[in-house]
């Protein structure tokens, strides 16, 4: 059997953790399997009560520890360091706490990986709303499924629904989540850039559904804009930690221009269609986003919670 420790990191969602939780009980797997939450609310430790209660009476063996410094690079750090001190521990399942997989989830990651030989794989994610958006939200991150078909990729897009070997996590140095975007998000492309410089493959399972919960406070077109902003924001300052020589600078130059000097005549153009309309502004926000990085500014998404 595989020894996978599934890894959850917490802020201030006790309800959506319990949630998870009670999903990871149905899990229908023979791996042997692990539970390890990090609270990353060293006042409240909301997180580390609701592990308390289901402590004793839960089906896998659950560890609940504390990672004080705030922001989501430091408490990804915490999971894995902690996973890693764990001599038996073969592969780390990545989780957010707003989540929650199907029953088949674990074994699909797991086959998906023994198929293809990858270091990481992904699984694809499911928006749950609270509140139905307008057609439009398909367009943007955070509001939308995250899909791909199985099999090997270039890259991953997040560490919701991950998949990794300890052979990938010891391929690179830690700290393996950069402090320097613990509140602004973009440590997971930082690290999968890291992961793919290692020689590390990727790959993806369709099949290793999960669900992710879309709060009402998420489901409108100001957050989702903001969002937009911040990815361009975070992937702008990945671009300049690396570089790209003389062609990456060029591209990403030239998808700047396009998207300022295109979206404002498409806004005009669409004006009577809402849905391509709001697809123009989101081009427009992520542009600004990475304006913004060039000029040594960042956006601190991770600064406010939503959901419960």
């Amino acid at each position: 059997m595989v020894d996978v420790t599934i890894a959850v990191p917490t802020y201030r969602r006790p309800l959506s953790l319990a949630r998870l939780l009670a999903a990871l009980e149905r899990l229908e797997t023979d791996a042997e399997v692990s539970v390890l939450v990090a609270d990353n609310d060293a006042e409240a430790r909301e997180g580390i009560a609701v592990c308390k209660r289901l402590r004793g009476n839960y089906r896998w063996p659950l560890q609940c520890v504390l990672a004080p410094a705030r922001g989501i690079s430091h408490v990804r750090n915490t999971l894995v360091e902690t996973a890693l001190a764990r001599p038996g521990m073969q592969m780390l399942a990545m989780l957010d706490d707003d989540e929650w997989p199907e029953p088949h989830w674990l074994d699909a990651l797991l086959r998906q990986q023994a198929a293809t030989g990858a270091g990481a794989v992904q699984g694809s994610i499911l928006c749950q709303f609270e509140d139905e958006p307008q057609a439009w939200a398909s367009y943007f991150d955070g509001m939308s499924d995250i899909r791909h078909a199985s099999g090997p990729v270039d890259m991953l897009q997040g560490t919701g629904n991950l998949l990794i070997s300890r052979a990938a996590l010891q391929a690179v140095a830690g700290p393996w989540f950069d402090p320097a975007f613990a509140l602004t998000g973009g440590e997971d492309r930082d690290f999968f850039v890291r992961l793919k410089a290692a020689g590390i493959i990727f790959a993806w399972s369709d099949e290793a559904l999960a669900h992710t919960f879309v709060p009402a406070s998420r489901a409108n077109l100001n957050w989702a804009l903001r969002r937009a902003y911040s990815i361009g924001n975070s992937d702008m300052r990945v671009f300049l930690k690396y570089g790209a020589g003389v062609a990456g600078w060029v591209r990403e130059m030239g998808k700047i221009a396009a998207a300022l000097l295109l979206s404002p005549l498409l806004f005009a153009i669409l004006v009577f269609d809402a849905n391509r309309r709001t697809n123009a502004l989101r081009r427009m926000y992520r542009a600004a986003g990475k304006i913004q990085a060039l000029l040594g500014r960042q956006y601190n998404e991770y600064s406010v919670i939503h959901g419960q």
